[in-house]
């Protein structure tokens, strides 16, 4: 977790910098592909997904290291070959993770949130999931726990085979001639978060492209067939805390009500969005079926609120940056009361920014949650040791916080903004 934590805070400035970059040349170009509002959402929801990786708060069901002690057939020493195996063969397990998750219905709950952006640039690919708590698909690691693959290199290489998934989620950049035909590119991927009925479930390689051309699932993207973004049931909403557990939440609702007891046990294993004849006729879900005719999610709002919101996205960064430099010496369970603070944090701000008139009662949540682990800590988690000034600073923006949450809360029933 502390390696981890450690890297975040030199990947974390890149990708903000590439994000900020591409609404910059958007603009220039006069092709604005990132929405303020939307960019907050996504870069919330990365927050979320990194707070939750560096806290640790998943288990494996089945771990690597369990696999690579039971099963290897052999020993591999390490070199670039390993590297190169363990690379390939953490992309043929994304693949099929991938797949399964557009394909099933209780694992598209943890795929939900990357797809739920209206939009297609770099910012949407910071949305990952926090709903998964048991990692159960790990075996398909078993051809790298075969060869003996060592598990550190497993370790280092993952977060590299991440983070390299990052760049071709844009789309000003076009066809990439000979690449095509063997790596992930923009195009690829832009059919791939496609909501058309010709792009649907296509396109789930990682880096490599071949997997799809391997097991049939490629498409390539059509000039007569631009892509539309988002999912077919839209989620509605900035809060990606909500996003992650809108779909789980549908499905236990649905099990409910089935009359049916087979529909209430298979729904969870059949095709992504079956739901019950008999549910789906008493309780209707809305679902676009005219992709090219639709109203996507925006919300009235003034531009001091999205000012606001870019506000509290940048004081976000020290709150993780001094976490991730520091798991150590907060220690547990402190960093979990630190994560709980974050999460509180950017439950409140999308709140505020999808207009709900609750958004003051979970900024106050917050706020008083804040104040109290300060004086439970009698600074914040020893950041007064660098400067008494810290603490006065954070009880201050929990007022402001809470002040500024009712002012925008009042000022939409004035407006009318509904």
């Amino acid at each position: 977790m502390e390696t981890y934590g450690k890297v975040l805070m030199y990947a974390i400035p890149v990708f903000l910098l590439l994000v900020i970059f591409e609404k910059w040349y958007g603009w220039k170009k006069g092709n604005d592909t990132v929405d303020v509002m939307d960019m907050i959402s996504s870069l919330m929801s990365g927050i979320t997904n990194v707070t939750k990786d560096v806290l640790g708060l998943s288990v494996a069901v089945i771990s690597y290291g369990w696999m690579l002690e039971h099963l290897a057939l052999t020993k591999i020493e390490n070199s670039i070959w390993v590297i190169f195996i363990s690379f390939m063969a953490l992309d043929f397990s994304g693949y099929w993770i991938h797949r399964i998750q557009h394909k099933t219905n209780i694992f598209w709950n943890a795929h939900i949130i990357h797809h739920s952006s209206e939009e297609f640039n770099l910012a949407c690919a910071l949305r990952q999931s926090i709903s998964v708590f048991f990692k159960i698909f790990t075996f398909f690691l078993l051809p790298a726990a075969l060869l003996g693959v060592p598990g550190e290199v497993i370790a280092i290489v993952a977060p590299l085979h991440l983070f390299m998934q990052f760049w071709y989620h844009t789309q000003h950049i076009g066809r990439m001639g000979w690449l095509e035909h063997f790596i992930v590119t923009p195009s690829h991927h832009r059919v791939h978060h496609a909501i058309n009925p010709e792009y649907m479930d296509k396109n789930y390689s990682q880096i490599f492209i071949f997997w799809d051309k391997l097991f049939g699932s490629f498409q390539e993207e059509k000039k007569e067939i631009p892509p539309v973004y988002g999912i077919t049931r839209p989620a509605a909403t900035w809060n990606p805390i909500k996003i992650n557990f809108q779909h789980l939440w549908l499905l236990t609702r649905d099990a409910w009500h089935a009359k049916n007891w087979s529909d209430k046990f298979r729904i969870w294993f059949m095709p992504t969005g079956w739901r019950p004849n008999d549910v789906e006729e008493k309780f209707p879900v809305y679902k676009i079926n005219d992709v090219y005719h639709f109203e996507k999610y925006k919300p009235k709002h003034t531009k001091g609120l999205a000012l606001w919101a870019v506000i509290q996205l940048v004081l976000m960064l020290p709150y993780l940056f001094f976490l991730f430099g520091n798991i150590a010496s907060i220690g547990s369970p402190g960093i979990f009361y630190y994560g709980l603070f974050i999460f509180l944090t950017v439950y409140a701000l999308t709140e505020l920014m999808d207009g709900s008139r609750y958004a003051p009662v979970w900024e106050i949540l917050k706020g008083c949650y804040g104040i109290w682990l300060m004086i439970d800590q009698q600074g914040w988690f020893g950041a007064e040791k660098i400067s008494g000034i810290i603490p006065p600073i954070i009880f201050s923006l929990q007022l402001i916080g809470i002040a500024t949450s009712i002012y925008f809360t009042q000022l939409r029933k004035r407006l009318n903004l509904n």
